[in-house]
């Protein structure tokens, strides 16, 4: 609690700091069989972005996790997909999340959809001790930016690297056998459906080709994680539409 005056200031993790409740980082050895997270793709269509992610973790070549959730929202207008070592990603997901509401109530407003960019590369650079010690981390970010009135995608690498993509991006270990599919599918006219079955494609082509990505798993109803982000904020895409856009996919692979 604070006294009246007294200013937490908008960065929650710099608060977390000042009243000694900050996790230690890069104590964790890099032999540990930690489960990782594996392939996530986001692609810009028409009205906004699209994010989607396997459900499978990973330890060494046991699968440790058959329904993890890889695209996190983040608030009303963005969201994070992760991959790389589960604990931390999950861990900087949860923390970037109180971040951004804890600036809301502080200052009165939302961050600009750069800034929240800018927030999750600060968080994946303090992560770099533990990064050189395999505990690695590198999500995407990507949101609706009200101000632009359209979709953007960041992505970053280990050391904090912010980067934007204008059209789609991948990361994981299945990242170009997905980010080659939607690379020759993507076009700029892509409407809520088509963007969907693309992302879809994608993860589909990394899990035949990558034994780290799970495909969709009929017999336990496990599917990706797909969500949409537009002018009307973060909607998850439901598993029965999905379940007829791989019936789909998999029609069309038998047909071949």
């Amino acid at each position: 609690m604070f006294q009246p005056g007294a200013d937490p200031g908008s960065s929650f993790p710099e608060l977390l700091k000042r009243v000694g409740l900050a996790s230690a980082s890069g104590d964790s050895a890099g032999d540990l069989s930690v489960p990782h997270a594996t392939t996530c793709v986001a692609l810009r269509y028409t009205d906004g972005v699209v994010m989607a992610g396997d459900r499978r973790a990973t330890s060494g070549n046991l699968i440790s996790h058959r329904s993890m959730e890889k695209v996190v929202q983040a608030d009303e207008f963005s969201g994070v997909a992760i991959a790389g070592a589960a604990g931390p990603s999950m861990e900087m997901v949860k923390l970037f999340q109180l971040q951004l509401e804890h600036y809301e109530k502080v200052e009165g407003g939302s961050l600009s959809l750069e800034g929240k960019a800018n927030q999750l590369s600060m968080m994946v650079r303090g992560n770099l001790p533990a990064a050189l010690q395999g505990m690695v981390v590198v999500p995407i970010f990507a949101g609706y930016d009200v101000r632009r009135g359209s979709g953007r995608l960041f992505t970053y690498d280990v050391t904090g690297g912010r980067y934007e993509e204008h059209d789609y991006v991948a990361t994981g270990s299945g990242m170009l056998h997905a980010g080659t599919a939607v690379k020759i599918g993507w076009r700029d006219s892509l409407d809520r459906a088509a963007a969907i079955a693309l992302a879809c494609r994608g993860l589909w082509e990394a899990a035949d080709a990558d034994s780290a990505t799970g495909g969709p798993d009929a017999l336990r109803g496990i599917y990706p994680t797909v969500a949409t982000i537009t002018a009307a904020g973060w909607t998850r895409v439901a598993d029965s539409e999905l379940a007829t856009v791989f019936e789909s996919i998999a029609t069309e692979v038998r047909a071949r």
